[in-house]
């Protein structure tokens, strides 16, 4: 059976965090550390919407392999909290070796990224999962999303 053109256009925006391990979110209404904790491999965080973040936006230890296209980052109006990226458990000696990039993201109110490591397309192959759309598009992309209020023995 084939999916209509609609639906996997839906469904994209929901596939992408699937890509990485998120930790929870105490408050529903306000992220209170990080949506994204990358370790040990290849992440492609691509076409998200992030708000009202009180640390960071995406953190990583381990050493993994970080590849951000066409995000839309909206810092907090803490001057102390705009840095979209933390790299935790080691030392910046380290840290700096690790391949992370931002790619047509998107940076609001003074948000930024701290890109660290290798800037060749080659780094970054195994951590690309789909093509970006533009960051320009985040709003439209993410109007729909969210959780599926689904009950059971019915349908989606």
């Amino acid at each position: 059976m084939a999916i209509p053109i609609l639906l996997v256009a839906f469904l994209l925006p929901l596939l992408a965090p699937n890509f990485i391990s998120c930790s929870p979110v105490q408050d529903p209404g306000k992220i209170v550390q990080e949506v994204h904790e990358c370790r040990h491999g290849y992440f492609h965080v691509v076409n998200n919407d992030y708000t009202h973040w009180e640390m960071y936006a995406i953190g990583g230890s381990a050493a993994p392999t970080i590849n951000s296209q066409g995000n839309r980052f909206l810092a907090p109006n803490d001057r102390f909290n705009k840095e979209v990226t933390k790299h935790e458990d080691a030392p910046q000696s380290e840290w700096k070796k690790w391949n992370w990039r931002s790619e047509g993201d998107l940076m609001l109110n003074g948000a930024f990224f701290t890109a660290t490591g290798g800037s060749s397309s080659s780094s970054y192959a195994r951590a690309s999962s789909l093509g970006a759309k533009p960051s320009s598009l985040i709003s439209s992309i993410t109007s729909g999303a969210g959780a599926l209020s689904c009950k059971k023995s019915s349908r989606c």
